[in-house]
């Protein structure tokens, strides 16, 4: 096998495999220099020696517990379940010392925020959840009558109380999706600890339960990626500073999967997918991948919870297990759940971590109002600013044609504190992608009020077209160079990339950014404020390049009213006139659309909040207590009420 040709970047599926594109992957990890404890797992597992300095690194992290000590603990705990203590020392590949430094820092690891000690770790964070709570089940199973000197548990003691997290985090996911909604990092995070669930779990139960939600984390990806690219809406983006799509965090997993994007060596969920031998991936997966040729796909999901409907999912406001559930959604100064976050950061010395400085110099302030009965009223009165980074439930939609990909966290918590959410994407290629800069993602700080001066945007999306209301001055990545071709026309910014057109109109007229460290291609809109349009287009339904310019050019945009009665209205073929405003509903061609509700008969009532999943594959009520999966003659069943689990087959 030629090394050089197996990382080329894959827009359409090859004829390659799933095993043939898993066995690439472990040759290219071979074949690449040593990059941390995944890559060392592959080396093991190929019988080769492995480099004992950076497992020694990966220990070494895990008991500085630095950030990203959950994933080092979940490659530790894959190549201490793999590669138990054989009988004769002779023929063990890993070390003595380097054995001994790896069980050491699993036992010594600090896994929940309710454990003595203290660090810099955001331990609650949904995807940190399972993977610390996955790692210290799994690390109690390997040693069972160990003492885990953080707390001085044995190794059983430690899986039954970690047993109740797991369990809980599960039901939460498969049922409601996640709250850090279709986000590279946190899922690939997840995905890795839910495949070492798979692999190293001893209890069937468990692992069916992890098999499933692993495979609505798949189902995510594949359903919300184009030619590769995991470009559509996000929850959390750890980096919004736009790189190629070969190196979002889920790059590598979509091509072992999917076929699509290229190999990454070293990233957790890809490595230890490739050599999995409990996790079967369903094929019906890998057939929405290939359905890349359909006219048009319209998939709606709804992930996350509301607050206020806390007890629908069994949770309540005096447990402090809940309170880390509460956390995890970043709902910690909801006017609910503040009294349980104080709560927490008393009983689990919090006060000190970097994420809640801003509470710590506000601490005798909070105390005065705590103890005068005005905390709850307060937070009530600056709840916009005070949950800027709580992510409740979303309505993400995602129009995908063969020719490009639009997404949208429909109309989501417009006016609201900004934290790294990335609202809306245009996607043409693999570096073809146009966004608005997520709020809140330029600043260095994570801390729990985030970036004081970001705001949610309004953003609504109907099939090709995009309104943006922005607060603030608006960003957005033009990846100008990823283009064949570009038209700057009056009003209009208009590209082209193969038969897949863009189009973006702007309230005032764009601006070059430059001198803020940004890579070329971010664009603003100078002022307080600003109205953003995006629209999509093809050859196949727009013509020519020239005609989709020539339309988009005399296509009439109104701008009406000031402030919160501000309006935009714009006259698209096929369309008609479509208007959204920074209050009240989306209309087009003189109708009011439904914009985060899903319509049962025709065309009323409709049913606030989209259903779990709705797509021309799969559609699952919300909550989902059972996924049934179908593309051409591939199918999968995942009934959550009975735990099972069914394929046509699997690749």
């Amino acid at each position: 096998m030629r090394i050089s040709n197996i990382n080329t970047y894959y827009e359409y599926p090859g004829d390659s495999s799933f095993a043939q594109r898993c066995a690439e992957y472990r040759d290219l990890t071979l074949a690449s220099p040593a990059d941390g404890p995944f890559t060392e797992l592959i080396r093991l597992i190929e019988a080769r020696m492995p480099d004992r300095n950076l497992l020694l690194d990966a220990a070494q992290g895990v008991e500085d517990r630095i950030d990203g000590s959950g994933l080092l603990l979940h490659g530790i705990i894959a190549v201490l379940g793999r590669f138990p203590e054989p009988a004769d020392a002779g023929r063990d590949l890993i070390d003595v010392e380097v054995r001994e430094r790896l069980r050491d820092s699993v036992l010594g690891f600090r896994y929940w925020p309710d454990e003595p000690g203290g660090d810099t770790l955001c331990s609650w964070i949904e995807s940190s959840q399972i993977a610390f709570a996955a790692a210290a089940y799994l690390a109690g199973q390997l040693f069972p009558e160990d003492r885990f000197g953080n707390t001085g548990r044995t190794g059983r003691e430690q899986m039954n109380r970690f047993r109740p997290r797991v369990e809980r985090w599960l039901d939460l996911r498969f049922r409601t999706g996640f709250s850090e909604w279709l986000s590279g990092q946190p899922y690939d995070e997840s995905l890795a600890a839910l495949l070492n669930l798979i692999e190293f779990a001893h209890d069937p139960k468990l692992v069916r339960a992890a098999t499933m939600v692993a495979d609505t984390v798949l189902l995510d990806v594949v359903l919300n990626h184009f030619r590769g690219v995991f470009g559509c809406t996000h929850g959390r983006t750890v980096d919004c500073r736009p790189g190629p799509g070969a190196y979002e965090r889920m790059g590598s997993t979509i091509r072992l999967v999917a076929g699509t994007n290229r190999y990454r060596v070293g990233d957790p969920g890809a490595s230890l997918l490739s050599v999995s031998t409990r996790y079967k991936v369903p094929a019906v997966l890998a057939a929405i991948a290939a359905d890349a040729e359909r006219p048009e796909v319209e998939n709606r999901q709804r992930m996350g919870i509301r607050v206020d409907e806390a007890d629908q999912w069994g949770l309540g406001f005096r447990s402090l297990e809940d309170g880390i559930v509460f956390l995890g959604l970043g709902a910690c100064l909801h006017e609910r759940t503040v009294g349980l976050t104080l709560r927490v950061l008393d009983e689990y010395r919090l006060w000190d971590h970097p994420f809640f400085a801003p509470l710590r110099r506000r601490r005798a302030l909070i105390a005065l109002a705590r103890g005068l009965g005005l905390l709850r009223p307060l937070v009530r009165r600056l709840e916009k600013r005070l949950t800027s980074t709580a992510r409740e439930e979303v309505n993400a939609y995602t129009y995908r044609t063969p020719d490009y990909m639009l997404s949208c966290a429909q109309d989501y918590r417009s006016g609201y504190g900004a934290d790294a959410q990335h609202l809306w994407q245009a996607t043409l290629g693999p570096d073809a992608k146009v966004f608005l800069a997520p709020p809140g993602g330029r600043d260095e700080r994570f801390e729990v009020l985030g970036d004081a001066e970001a705001i949610l945007p309004r953003a609504v999306q109907y099939k090709n077209v995009v309104i943006c209301h922005v607060r603030g001055e608006p960003s957005v990545w033009f990846a100008g160079a990823a283009f064949d071709e570009i038209e700057d026309v009056p009003g209009w910014l208009c590209a082209r990339r193969g038969s897949g057109y863009l189009a973006l109109w702007a309230q005032r007229p764009w601006q070059q950014q430059a001198g803020d460290g940004w890579e070329p291609g971010h664009i603003t809109v100078p002022g307080a404020s600003a109205i953003l349009i995006c629209v999509c287009g093809r050859e196949v339904t727009h013509g020519s390049f020239e005609s989709f310019v020539r339309a988009m050019a005399g296509a009439p945009v109104e701008v009406s009213g000031r402030g919160s009665r501000e309006r935009v209205e714009i006259d698209l073929a096929p369309h008609g006139r479509i208007s959204l405003g920074r209050r009240g509903p989306l209309t087009v061609g003189g109708w009011q659309m439904p914009i985060t509700s899903h319509v049962h008969g025709s065309p009323y009532p409709a049913v606030e909040g989209y259903r779990r999943y709705d797509n021309p594959y799969v559609g699952a009520e919300f909550p989902a207590n059972a996924v049934r999966i179908r593309c051409a003659d591939e199918m999968l069943a995942l009934n959550w009420r009975d735990q099972s689990r069914s394929a046509s087959s699997f690749l």
